[in-house]
């Protein structure tokens, strides 16, 4: 590995550098909602202008019940000032507050996210930038003139300047600016931990990135841009929901119309006069009964979705992925790295007949000479501190072969010796064989003695003859054992997918816990296993990082790539995971499950309500015409008008109460389905009932008592 090339004098105009936020101020705008900061003045009055604008009907026709409530608005409106009194007057006024406060909680949602947006904005810096020249000389630029495919040097203490993957060398990189957790991680070139982000900050050593991102399309771009909502599409479910609502509209517009000409004959018949005529009555009677709660709250709970999984540094590319993490069925994860601590250690080096322990590490380490693999590495260190080892120097007419998925093999040719191979137990013995060899009778219980324990055997082959085994170590990584029953109390499938030999996986997935495993397992294996539990009606969920995983991050309807990962892996997926921890699917399940519990139970709130609403209303709209209909009227509530009023206000006010809840979702615990009905019903159902008969009951004895 060659030594950075020395610094060149900086050219650069640094009026252009902006200081992005401090750890903390991202992790406090990030993680305000934890410490119920839900209603921060400043978002307040962004909310409140737009709820203003949101009055459009070019705007609020999307809203289908919202819309009705405004077109009937409107038409009381006109009545009122045609005919105004004090009951016309208040009616409208909480009319209008009804929608305004419907507007406002959709406006909060998406001013919290514009919110974040502009943190992450404070983030994206005009940095200098040294890249390579065709002649390898660097010359110093600013960030924003960098374009895919360019190379670039970022030594200690300098900032990335765009996206891309280390090609060359490894440091210690700060990547608080866009998960807000100040510990340092780990980037290097080869394997899977290669990505790197724009706006991050390199504390040690020095690397060499090639850009992989056109200006304006970086990662921090694409944040910004999904976090402000400018690319947000309503999932199916919500759509559904949203049809269905509309459906609810359409029924109670019918019914109430037909209301009138029935009031009417009522009054000629008994020449008894009462509000069923009064078309203000009217609409308000339709703003009651039709579900404006959860038509106010159904986008807001959608953003508020996407909101709480940035805020668990996930970045959900749609609303759709997130609403599908909470029904996935079955999850693959990565052994390596994911269950595992990662980076497997070579402890090592069992030889076979013929060949010494010291051969065998010296042939290892030189099929791993240009390994920059952490266990590539592992291997040349391992044989530097074994007993007799010499200098591992590889000749300048070697040719490396690397490692790929389906040889599952990488060596070093040498003009004039035999060729050297190192890897799978399998892929191993099928190149001895072709190469007119014969493995030795009790390399297949070797590998099963090393598969047993846990490790991962690799063979290591001169020419035609197996020299002997490499020994590669992983370990568990802390309390995995617990967040995988976690996820099975979740109802989730745990599948461990790995490139080892089926032994090996057999072990690992009995000590971590695991449901099923996937063994010496192929891009194409993923794939496969992944179209059988989608053929069978099941919800799949891939964890991955690398290139090889693209395909089945593609496949999987939620793919999340880990942010350290390969630009193939980030691409590929729906989701990121901007901590790279590969058990944060527990987060993304319980984020996803929630959004969709918070949405079943205020929707289940939203109609029991309308039933109270419905006695508050019908009995004194028809109490002057019909004295019969007074046996409903058990509400005993002041006045037909105080009782109409008092179902207006408390329908308008019940929607900003909830906006918290539509916010901060519902509390998720693991329960089956089975428990969780029984609880919407009980808390929301009985909740929904219960409290409109209290809030107008009490709003009536308000009213009446200020009249007297």
């Amino acid at each position: 590995m060659n030594a950075p090339r020395a610094k060149l004098p900086t050219v650069v105009d640094m009026t252009t550098f902006v200081p992005g936020p401090t750890p903390e101020q991202m992790k406090l705008a990030r993680r305000s909602d934890r410490a119920g900061r839900l209603f921060e003045p400043v978002l307040l009055r962004s909310a409140a202008r737009q709820s203003l604008v949101m009055l459009r009907p070019d705007i609020l026709w999307k809203n289908p019940v919202m819309f009705t409530v405004e077109v009937g608005t409107v038409l009381s409106l006109i009545f009122m000032v045609t005919e105004p009194s004090r009951y016309l007057i208040i009616l409208n006024v909480w009319l209008v507050a009804t929608l305004l406060f419907a507007n406002f909680a959709e406006a909060i949602a998406e001013a919290r996210g514009k919110a974040q947006a502009d943190t992450l904005r404070q983030t994206k810096q005009a940095t200098p930038a040294r890249r390579q020249r065709l002649d390898g000389t660097l010359e110093e630029v600013v960030s924003t003139s960098l374009t895919a495919g360019d190379v670039v040097l970022v030594e200690a203490g300098q900032i990335i300047p765009a996206d891309g993957e280390i090609i060359e060398g490894v440091a210690s990189v700060d990547e608080s600016a866009i998960t807000g957790e100040s510990a340092p991680v780990v980037r290097e070139a080869g394997g899977d931990r290669s990505g790197v982000t724009g706006g991050t900050r390199v504390l040690s050593d020095w690397i060499t990135i090639r850009v992989t991102v056109r200006p304006g399309e970086s990662f921090l771009d694409r944040m910004i841009a999904l976090v402000e909502g400018a690319t947000r599409q309503r999932t199916p479910n919500e759509i559904a929901l949203a049809l269905v609502l509309a459906a609810f509209a359409l029924v109670f517009l019918i019914v109430t119309a037909t209301l009138w000409p029935l009031a009417r004959h009522a009054e000629n018949y008994t020449g008894r006069a009462g509000l069923g005529t009064d078309i203000p009555t009217l609409v308000a009677l339709l703003v009651c009964l039709i579900p404006t709660t959860i038509g106010a709250l159904l986008a807001a709970i959608g953003i508020a979705g996407m909101d709480r999984a940035l805020r668990a540094n996930i970045i959900a590319k749609s609303g759709k992925a997130v609403e599908v993490a909470g029904d996935v069925d079955t999850l693959l994860l990565d052994k390596t790295g994911t269950i595992t601590m990662g980076n497997r250690r070579a402890t090592r080096f069992l030889p076979f007949a013929g060949f010494s322990a010291t051969d065998v590490g010296r042939l290892a380490a030189l099929a791993s000479g240009s390994d920059e693999t952490p266990e590539g590495r592992s291997i040349v260190d391992l044989y530097r501190k074994s007993p007799g080892a010499t200098a591992v120097d590889t000749p300048l007419d070697a040719t490396f072969v690397p490692f790929t998925a389906q040889t599952r093999m990488s060596g070093l040719d040498i003009p004039g010796r035999p060729a050297i191979r190192k890897g799978a137990g399998d892929a191993v013995i099928r190149y001895v064989r072709s190469q007119g060899g014969t493995p030795p009778v009790d390399v297949q219980r070797q590998i099963d003695a090393v598969a047993s324990e846990g490790a991962t055997p690799l063979l290591v082959v001169e020419g035609d003859c197996i020299a002997g085994l490499v020994v590669l170590e992983d370990i568990l990584k802390p309390n995995i054992r617990d967040r995988f029953e976690r996820l099975r109390r979740m109802g989730l499938r745990t599948v461990m997918v790995t490139g080892d030999n089926p032994l090996t996986a057999k072990s690992i997935a009995g000590q971590a816990g695991v449901d099923d495993y996937i063994a010496e397992a192929t891009p194409e294996a993923k794939l496969e296993y992944i179209r059988k539990e989608q053929a069978a009606g099941k919800l799949v969920a891939m964890m991955g990082d690398g290139t090889n995983d693209a395909p089945a991050l593609a496949q999987a309807d939620v793919g999340v790539a880990m942010n350290s990962g390969t630009q193939a892996a980030k691409e590929a997926g729906n989701m990121v995971d901007l901590d790279s921890d590969p058990t944060k699917l527990i987060e993304v399940v319980e984020v996803g499950k929630q959004l969709l519990m918070t949405r079943g139970a205020l929707t289940t709130f939203s109609i029991a309500n309308d039933v109270a609403k419905y006695f508050a209303i019908v009995p004194a709209l028809f109490a002057g015409t019909l004295p019969a209909l007074q046996r409903l009227d058990f509400m005993r509530l002041g006045s037909p008008t105080s009782a109409i009023l008092s179902a207006v206000i408390f329908n308008a006010l019940i929607i900003p109460l909830l906006i918290p809840i539509a916010l901060r979702g519902v509390t998720y615990r693991p329960i089956g389905a089975d428990a969780l009905l029984r609880r919407n019903l009980f808390v929301w159902g009985l909740g929904g009932i219960v409290a409109p008969f209290v809030g107008i009951k009490l709003i009536d004895w308000l009213i009446v008592s200020r009249v007297v």
